[in-house]
């Protein structure tokens, strides 16, 4: 027992000495934690009134772009059954089309948007190199500076994918992105993910020729027909009557070609009507009119905090030390010198 209240009575008056040692060091604590506080304010005003371009701490606007992406591309299923109610499955073939298939397109929108492919387009289009000034490894350098404020985002639970771009310029920081959304937006379309819009591209390549085909049929026959009314022996009236025959028969069956291509055209119009593409773009950048950083009022708590911690170990540390220097057996400990 005696033991135990030696032990709490040391204990009692180590925290008396830590207080006391606080107090003797109160205006140092003081003084040191106003200064900090005082030149932290006074350097947040400074960079705020300095033109961006010259301040150590200018403010930085990020303007944002949502797209909606589409995790399983269109074209599936629900165009399959409408052309094999309405008897055209058997054309699908002809016009190029591909009904089936799906794919992932969430983590590929986040890959392109940090691809080398993606900064460096916006290197040589902004002039990125010279904005920053880089001079050596322009190149790596670049990539890296622009990934430092160009960031892609993607929400899993709504599937809308955020870009946005952190610069002093609020104008030119949206040009960025708007950049940045027309060449996503081109590069899905480059990687065929969308199968609806590559099946109608294919049907209109495929009518166009038909139309095509038809309209060289009726010409060729209507040179026939010039022909068989201006023969001038009984020997070519059988041959013309033939060709005339033939083009006709081809002409009628290159007609319901055209026909059923068109009519599984409008199916797709439709089905494409009711469905989104794999890439949407939600909302375009606007010109931000407040700031995303730097929070000066956090700064300036985190600088006092910070100082009054310092303060109060310098304190301790000065304590330390003068206790030592009034300790003749410990001062000689480390004044001594090495002997041999």
């Amino acid at each position: 027992m005696e033991e135990i209240d030696r032990k709490n009575e040391d204990d009692e008056i180590s925290l008396i000495d830590l207080f006391a040692v606080l107090l003797h060091y109160k205006w140092m604590i003081i003084i040191f934690s106003v200064l900090a506080m005082a030149g932290a304010v006074v350097f947040s005003i400074i960079s705020l009134k300095l033109p961006p371009e010259k301040s150590p701490l200018p403010n930085t606007y990020t303007p944002k772009a949502h797209m909606l992406i589409k995790e399983s591309s269109s074209g599936g299923g629900g165009f399959s059954s409408m052309l094999s109610s309405s008897g055209l499955g058997g054309l699908a073939s002809l016009a190029g089309v591909n009904v089936s298939g799906g794919s992932t397109n969430s983590s590929l929108a986040v890959y392109l948007a940090s691809s080398n492919p993606l900064l460096d387009a916006v290197t040589d289009k902004f002039g990125i190199i010279e904005k920053y000034k880089i001079k050596k490894a322009v190149r790596a350098s670049s990539r890296k500076a622009l990934q430092r404020v160009l960031k892609a985002e993607m929400d899993d639970e709504s599937s809308v994918f955020t870009v946005s771009f952190t610069d002093i310029d609020p104008d030119f920081a949206r040009e960025v992105v708007n950049f940045v959304v027309d060449w996503l937006s081109q590069r899905f379309e480059e990687l065929g993910l969308d199968n609806n819009k590559i099946q109608k591209e294919n049907l209109e390549k495929n009518i166009q020729s038909s139309y095509n085909e038809i309209l060289r049929l009726e010409r060729e026959a209507r040179n026939l027909g010039s022909r068989v009314s201006g023969a001038t022996t009984a020997w070519d009236i059988p041959t013309v009557a033939t060709g005339t025959a033939k083009i006709q028969m081809e002409l009628e069956a290159q007609k319901q070609v055209y026909t059923q291509l068109k009519t599984q055209y409008e199916l797709l119009k439709v089905q494409m009507q009711s469905e989104q593409p794999v890439f949407q773009i939600l909302e375009r950048p606007e010109i931000p009119d407040l700031k995303s950083g730097p929070s000066r009022g956090k700064l300036c708590i985190i600088i006092t905090f910070a100082a009054f911690f310092l303060s109060v170990f310098l304190a301790f540390a000065l304590n330390a030390f003068k206790n030592i220097r009034n300790d003749p057996e410990a001062w000689g400990k480390l004044t001594q010198k090495k002997t041999e």
